[in-house]
């Protein structure tokens, strides 16, 4: 994900085990390449348009269409988050992740680094691409957790059209799904939304208190998909 919402700061937080999906087909619409951001004239996307559109590339393959996105995307942080106290250290995120030399770097940059602004401790990490696990769908997702002797599951909401629950159950490994429950942090623009980059909680709140807004929660695979 691109510079991610609180919600995937909170499924970070909870985990031991991070696996980066690089080597995963990019999927058009997803969050891989965009983020939104409150502005005075509203919610944008600061997007990464991508070569070909990123059709059928691999994430880890993804390149940047236009050299000015860096530039492009630092002015619209400028405009949606300049008056919040920290807009400096937010600001510095964004450029020590677009300092990478690839995209799928820059990408995994952005999340890590919002990790260490939030203060969520360091946690081992993987990537795909690197682990020798062949497979496609569920289960090379049980396979990769199983790779690094996971017990848990922790996902988020999209797995519930592809995950094969019982074939986790069968293995020992349990899944739950994230229960996002952010607590709310001063915004400049507007009414609260948590559906925006987690740099404006950066940018808006002391380092020492933006943790508590995660709020993590679980529940078990059998409760979410009942609800």
């Amino acid at each position: 994900m691109y510079f991610p919402w609180v919600g995937f700061m909170a499924q970070m937080a909870l985990a031991d085990v991070m696996i980066w999906l690089d080597d995963a087909q990019f999927s058009k619409g997803s969050f891989t390449n965009r983020v939104q951001v409150k502005t005075a004239d509203g919610i944008k996307w600061m997007s990464v348009p991508l070569v070909n559109k990123g059709n059928r590339t691999l994430i880890s393959d993804l390149k940047a269409a236009d050299p000015t996105t860096a530039e492009r995307h630092s002015s619209l942080l400028q405009a949606s988050l300049s008056k919040g106290a920290f807009f400096g250290e937010a600001q510095d995120i964004f450029h020590r992740a677009w300092r990478k030399t690839s995209l799928v770097d820059t990408l995994i940059e952005s999340a890590e680094g919002l990790a260490r602004a939030v203060g969520l401790p360091e946690r081992d990490t993987h990537r795909a691409s690197l682990m020798d696990v062949a497979g496609t769908g569920s289960a090379r997702v049980l396979d990769l957790v199983r790779a690094v002797g996971g017990s848990r599951y922790i996902t988020g909401h999209g797995a519930r059209n592809y995950l094969d629950h019982q074939s986790f159950d069968d293995a020992g490994v349990e899944v739950e799904y994230m229960k996002y429950q952010p607590l709310a942090w001063p915004q400049d623009h507007g009414a609260f939304t948590p559906y925006v980059t987690t740099l404006d909680l950066v940018a808006q709140v002391p380092g020492a208190h933006r943790r508590a807004h995660l709020a993590p929660q679980t529940e078990g695979w059998r409760v979410f998909t009942e609800t």
